[in-house]
Order: structure tokens, then C-alpha cells, then sequence
């Protein structure tokens, strides 16, 4: 198995980590790539794309390249696992912020967010969630987190707080608003690799 983490800026190697604590977990043999450039994600079974700064987020993968080989990857019904930043560079709409900035979105799953809902940096908080796919509570760091404010008919909404959508899923992608990455529970890390093995 070998899952590309984009690595142009934010929570990388904590992603990194998690996988590879994943893996042993569920006992599987595999390679987690930082991918920088074209040329990776083509070979990959799964695609993570960590939480960070979306404007640049977004700038950086298409001045790489590396957008339009994560779109591929998404007809392909390739498992795409997205955490904050990420959630807003898959989205289909990224509201008011998002439009100001002329941000251009992958698009792959069919949401509106809002950036920033949760408050800026000094309103960080963790508390417990429940998601639909784990048995027991999750608990769940938000950090300028943004929140799905509109799902496809073919989405699922697999988490909520405070009747705010925080984690929904398309087809093979999951995206979250919060940073499972940033704790030592990899049950999220977990099932996606399950996603993978299918």
C-alpha cells in the first residue's frame, strides 16, 4: 500500500506518523510518501491532504501540478482523506472568504464550507465528537477550523457539533474539519486505510 501525503506545507509529518501508526495497527504492510512535485500521486492507493493555510494550499498544488493529478485520482475512486485546510481545498464552494481571495478549489466533493467558523487561532479548543463509523467518542482538536455549511445529495454527514457539519463523506472521501492527526487515536487514520484495502 502506498498513500502520498501533500507535503507543501502544514501538518505533515504528524499525518506521516499517524499512518504509519496505523498500518502497524491493522497490520499492514506499507509506504507513506511526502509528495512535493508531479509524478507521485499517479502511483499512489490513497491521497491525504493535511490541514494548513488554503489559500496556499490550493496556489502551491497547482503551481506543482499536483491538482490536477489529485482530480485524476478522485475519478478513479481513489480513497482521498482531506483535514481542515484539506477539507476546504476539496470542497465544491468555499463561501464568502474563499470567493474574496479568488480561490480556486479542487472541487471533489460536492460541499460549501466556511472558513474560519470556529473562530481564529486563540479560540482553538478539543472536545469530544461522535462519528458515525467509530464505536466510542473521538476527541477532536479544532484549530481555525471551518465548517460544511451545505452537502450534496450524494454526501453523507458523518459528524456534527453543536448541529454544525464537521466530517462528511463522498463515495472514497473523507473530509474533516478538525486534526485527528494532532492526537495519538488513530482509529480515523485507521478506517481510511480500511477505505484503501477495499
Amino acid at each position: 500500500m502506498k498513500i502520498g501525503v501533500i507535503a507543501i506545507q502544514g501538518n505533515i509529518e504528524e499525518h506521516i506518523h499517524a499512518l504509519n501508526q496505523a498500518m502497524k495497527k491493522e497490520q499492514i504492510d506499507g509506504t507513506v510518501i511526502p509528495v512535493k512535485h508531479r509524478g507521485i500521486i499517479p502511483k499512489c492507493d490513497g491521497i491525504v491532504i493535511p490541514g494548513g493555510e488554503s489559500t496556499t494550499l490550493c496556489r502551491l498544488m497547482k503551481k506543482e501540478g499536483i491538482d490536477t493529478e489529485i482530480k485524476n485520482a478522485a475519478q478513479k475512486n481513489r480513497p482521498i482523506f482531506a483535514t481542515c485546510a484539506g477539507l476546504i481545498a476539496i470542497a465544491k464552494k468555499g463561501g464568502k472568504e474563499a470567493e474574496q481571495t479568488k480561490q480556486e478549489l479542487l472541487g471533489i466533493i460536492d460541499l460549501e464550507v466556511e472558513r474560519n467558523a470556529f473562530g481564529r487561532q486563540r479560540e482553538s479548543f478539543e472536545t469530544e465528537v461522535r462519528i458515525n463509523f467509530l464505536e466510542t467518542p473521538y476527541n477532536a482538536i479544532f484549530i481555525r477550523a471551518p465548517k460544511i455549511t451545505r452537502v450534496g445529495k450524494d454526501v453523507e454527514t458523518i459528524a456534527t457539533l453543536n448541529n454544525n457539519i464537521i466530517a462528511a463523506k463522498q463515495k472514497n472521501t473523507i473530509a474533516l474539519s478538525f486534526h485527528p492527526e494532532l492526537t495519538n487515536d488513530t482509529r480515523i487514520h485507521q478506517h481510511y486505510i480500511k477505505l484503501i484495502k477495499k
